[in-house]
């Protein structure tokens, strides 16, 4: 298990005590898949951030060069 898991699980089963109607290990499972999610889905945002940043500043690039011929 990775540390980002743990740690979600931690906080989740902390924030899921914090009512104290239940028991936590439904907050703790809860916390390791969204941490799991996250470590997924955090790159693969951010790269596609940075590629439509490099597309949206060649296209700019390419409209001051040559002009906008829309």
């Amino acid at each position: 298990m990775a540390l980002s898991t743990a740690v979600g699980a931690l906080i989740g089963s902390a924030i899921d005590g914090a009512s104290g109607d239940d028991s936590t290990a439904d907050g703790a499972i809860i916390g390791a898949a969204t941490a799991t999610v996250a470590r997924v889905l955090v790159p693969v945002i951010f790269t596609y951030a940075v590629g439509w940043a490099v597309l949206k500043g060649l296209d700019t690039a390419k409209d001051k060069i040559f002009g906008d011929r829309a």
